[in-house]
Parts: C-alpha cells; structure tokens; sequence
C-alpha cells in the first residue's frame, strides 16, 4: 500500500506540467477566437470578481475539487472581503480551458486564477495579449509561461538549480545523473548540465534510460564512468516508486548511497519519502516544510482529511488576488502589479512572478531523514538583494 500511496502523490505533484493535448510546438495553429465579451467586474455588492479555473470533471477531478476547497479556505483565512470567487470547470483539455476562461470573462472575471495543465494555460495566451484578464495558472510548466500568463506552480529546473548550489558551496565539483528517458529527465539532465558548467564543476555521467526497462544496465555504465577523485552528487530525479528500483540499481552497480551524495527534486517532496534507507541524507530542494505543516494542520481540521500537494498553489493564489483588491478602489490586477519585484509570501514561502511569466521562488535545500526532512539551507525570507 505504501508504494500505491508514493506512486499517486507523485502523480498529483506533475499534474500541474503534464499534456493535456499536443504540445504547444506539435500542435496544428489554434484558431484565432476572438476577445471574450465581458461583464461586470463586480458583484451588486462591490466585491470585485475573480475566476478559479480547475479541473471539476476528468480524471484530475479530485485534485481539482481539492484546490477548490484550499482556495475557498484561503477566502476565508485572509478575510479577503473585496473579491468575490467563483469556481469554473476548465476540464483536461486546452479548449474546455479556453471555454471556461471566455465564460468566466463574460460574467466579470476580473483576474483568473488557473487553469492547472501547462497547454490549457499556453491556449490562454492569445487571449489575453488581445486584452483578456490577466491569468496565474497552477502549472508547473515554464513552457508555458508568457507574458500575462504566468505559471505559478514549483517548476523543476530551479530546484535542481538550487541543489546544485547547495552541493558546490558544500565542496562537491563532480555530478552525473540517472534520469528516465522523458521529456521530464531529459530536462532535468540539461539543468544539471548547464548549471554545473556554470558553478565551475564537471558532469563526468548522465545516463538515461527507457521507461519500463532494467535500469541496471544504465546503472552500471554509470558506475563505470564516474570512478575519479573527489566525492560525487548524483542526480536521481525519479518519483516513487519507480525510485526505489533506481536506488537498487546504483547500490546493484556498485555505488554506495552513503559514498556519495543523492540529490532530487520536488517529486521526492511527498510524506515518507525517507522509508527507503537507501535515500537517508539525500538532498532536494522544495519549499520550507514548516510552513506547510500549519497550513495542513489547518485542512485536516476543517475538511478531514490532508491536503493534496498542488492544494497550497490554489490557497496562496486567492490570497495574492485578495491583496491585488486592496492596492486601489477597484483592485489592480495589471502585469505592473503581479510583478511586483518585491514579490509575495505564501505557504509555500515568498515568491515573485518575473516579466516572462515564469516564477521565481525561495526554496529550502532538504536532507532526507526518516519520516521527517531536515533543512539543511533554509529558503529566503524575502527576495531583498537578490535583485
């Protein structure tokens, strides 16, 4: 049952970058639609309207029916009394997105929270360039990310960014990687990469392998490859449970876990990732799990149950828009605004969202110990002289 647990978890983590459709590269031209018609951008009462755009219907129905639930608990947390949200159901695909982003538009939408695939979000884009609402979807997808539309979810490159970092400040020079064959781990493969060429370091390996297959024999090559001087970081972006057969094959290859220093991303940030021994003081980059932990305590309490992963994205999106309300009579919901350099502090910890779309974040560096995780470089407080 625990590896059925890990494997869901992990699967929720990537919904927010997973293909709802072709690619926005593959895809054949989307029609032009023309600008939605809007309606008022407040209610009879004056609170200013905001649309939440969320998979209702589908198969990521329940995680989407848990961010509503963490957003309409944000409403009530933040007191935010100047804005009125309303839940629409943006569905899997990237035209049942642009559906309910028109539909939200006609009945006032000020801004949109949402949609959670990277595609769904990309499909907005040419909607709002023609003047549409503003849009902070829940993607995690950096692809997606434009000007006005801008994906707040915890994407993967920065936390092998900052891990990396971690590793070099710790005196670690030489890196390889062990990664699936996906659009994901060959990703992942090139961060690590072009970061460590960067930190003045070496990845003397990177192995791939093909999803479904032996991994020893990757394993092995890699082995074979990374003997040398001076202690190694090995990049294992895998998510349970297939990361328990990665480890086994390194340890099968002849690396010991405790010679050398495992480091992950987020998709190892899901309760009892330490209950394989074989990843005890592994690092990974996510953010501060003491901040979540109250945040969770608090769901438990009123819904019965714990959050999903992707619940804390919904709840510090409805707080931000809460807090876009009070800058002006109105509300000021422009690109000026979301960007603030000066950024934004949720539960998943202070965050800013850059020109381009994308987010930038202030993430923990995280050694994996038993059923708990240790932070071993804290995240930023704020994004002061970081500029």
């Amino acid at each position: 049952m625990r590896l059925s647990f890990f494997a869901l978890a992990a699967a929720v983590l990537l919904l927010g970058a997973c293909d709802d459709g072709p690619t926005p590269s593959t895809a054949p031209p989307r029609p032009q639609a023309p600008a939605p018609q809007v309606g008022a951008t407040t209610t009879p009462s004056g609170k200013i309207r905001i649309a939440l755009l969320l998979p209702l219907s589908g198969r990521a129905a329940p995680t989407g029916q848990a961010m509503q639930q963490a957003a309409e608990m944000s409403l009530f947390d933040s007191g935010a009394k100047d804005i009125a949200l309303a839940a629409y159901d943006s569905g899997e695909t990237a035209d049942s997105a642009v559906q309910a982003y028109t539909k939200a538009r006609a009945e006032g939408a000020a801004l949109v929270l949402g949609p959670l695939f990277g595609p769904s979000a990309s499909a907005l884009a040419p909607i709002v360039a023609r003047g549409g609402a503003n849009v902070i979807s829940f993607s995690n997808d950096e692809n997606a990310a434009q000007p006005g539309v801008w994906v707040m979810g915890i994407a993967a490159p920065p936390q092998v960014r900052r891990v990396v970092d971690q590793a070099v400040r710790s005196g670690i020079k030489r890196f390889a990687a062990l990664a699936p064959r996906t659009a994901y781990g060959e990703q992942m493969t090139r961060t690590l990469e072009s970061h460590v060429a960067v930190r003045g370091g070496e990845v003397v390996a990177a192995e791939l392998y093909d999803e479904g297959a032996d991994l020893s024999a990757a394993a092995k090559r890699l082995a074979a490859t990374v003997k040398g001087d001076g202690k190694l970081a090995i990049l294992v972006p895998v998510a349970p449970p297939r990361l328990a057969a990665a480890l086994a094959a390194l340890s099968g290859a002849g690396i010991d876990s405790s010679s050398v220093q495992l480091i992950g991303t987020g998709v190892w940030d899901i309760p009892g990732i330490g209950a394989d021994t074989a990843l005890r003081g592994a690092w990974y980059a996510a953010p501060d799990p003491a901040k979540r932990a109250d945040f969770e305590r608090r769901f438990i309490a009123t819904y019965g149950r714990p959050p999903l992963r992707l619940a804390t994205l919904a709840y510090d999106a409805v707080a931000l828009a809460g807090q876009l309300a009070r800058l002006k009579p109105g509300g000021d919901f422009t690109a000026e605004a979301i960007a603030n350099p000066n950024g934004w502090s949720g539960v998943d910890g202070v965050f800013r969202f850059l020109p381009d779309g994308r987010t930038e974040r202030g993430l923990a560096v995280i050694e994996v110990q038993g059923e708990r995780g240790l932070v071993v470089s804290p995240a930023p407080a704020s994004f002061v002289n970081t500029n």
